[in-house]
């Protein structure tokens, strides 16, 4: 079920914490930043050595993690985290990773859609995973624009857009760069971006998760994770090494790469200290059936491990 293994580069023999890290979707800014860090030398200063493989999408990413396969998720959605807590998941929550999030929505060129106003009860809707980041946007944008399309779970970004090019799926979703080079070229109209919707952009809508017993374990580790994780985002922002770093790994050109970070990406997004909206996207948890009630105050206490808290 879990892509595309492989192994980060070591501190040395015995002398380094190793983690296993789930990630969702390859190739994406925000996706990149263990691997960024480990190049850069960040993880093995701090004694770490990260084993990582990336996931179809933020469910993946969490089942991962609660089965023990992981120890840390990278992009879980926040409120299938919430869900997965409410029913007994040993699963925590360590640092937020994204609030507001750089996906778009898209069609065919020869689709009669222009925007999501124009989606008919008998199309196609694709997201990733069930509990991803994606599923939770999908569900909101039926909500907020009162549409009620077939959603379909279609895997990664890449299968995703193949799903929509080949007429299997009529709205897909897309993570920048990928599929920008088709918008330019006239393949693919974009038709809205997760950011339009305020219950979004406003709310952290993704998080980084840790395998219960193994965080009471190593809790130490894991605040050298965070503070390396927290020197790299700082790094892939104040350093022109790693829009070379990101494009290599995305397999982009550097001016692409830039683009994405720029445009995309602002700085803001990656808030490893907080869950901002926790109230409403409780009240999202609730409505979309994630979880029967909001959390109550003990319940937080457990679940948000975040740092200085």
């Amino acid at each position: 079920m879990l892509i595309l293994a492989f192994i980060f580069a070591s501190a040395p023999a015995g002398a380094a914490d190793v983690f296993k890290l789930a990630i969702g979707q390859r190739g994406l800014w925000d996706s990149a930043i263990a691997e960024i860090g480990t190049e850069a030398g960040i993880f093995a200063r701090y004694g770490l050595e990260l084993q990582a493989f990336y996931t179809s999408g933020g469910g993946e990413t969490q089942q991962a993690v609660i089965s023990g396969s992981s120890d840390i998720g990278v992009s879980a959605g926040t409120l299938g985290v919430l869900g997965a807590f409410a029913k007994g998941a040993p699963v925590r929550i360590i640092a937020g990773e994204a609030t507001g999030t750089a996906e778009y929505y898209f069609v065919r060129a020869e689709s009669p859609v222009r925007s999501m106003r124009d989606i008919k009860p008998a199309m196609t809707f694709a997201y990733s995973t069930n509990g991803s980041g994606t599923h939770i946007t999908a569900l909101r944008f039926l909500k907020e624009y009162g549409i009620e399309p077939k959603l379909v779970a279609t895997g990664s970004v890449p299968a995703t857009f193949t799903q929509v090019m080949s007429g299997q799926v009529d709205v897909g979703f897309s993570t920048p760069p990928f599929g920008l080079d088709a918008a330019a070229e006239g393949r693919i109209r974009i038709i809205a971006s997760a950011n339009d919707l305020s219950s979004v952009r406003s709310q952290t809508v993704r998080v980084i998760i840790a395998n219960a017993p193994d965080l009471a374990r190593r809790r130490g580790a894991y605040s050298r994770f965070i503070a390396a994780y927290r020197e790299t985002i700082d790094f892939m922002y104040d350093d022109p090494r790693a829009i070379a770093a990101f494009a290599r790994h995305a397999q982009i050109s550097e001016p692409m790469a830039q683009t994405v970070r720029d445009r995309f990406y602002p700085k803001t997004m990656l808030q490893l200290d907080r869950i901002a909206g926790i109230d409403e996207l409780m009240a999202d948890a609730v409505a979309f059936k994630y979880i029967p009630a909001p959390l109550i105050a003990a319940q937080l206490d457990e679940l948000l491990q975040l740092p200085g808290r």
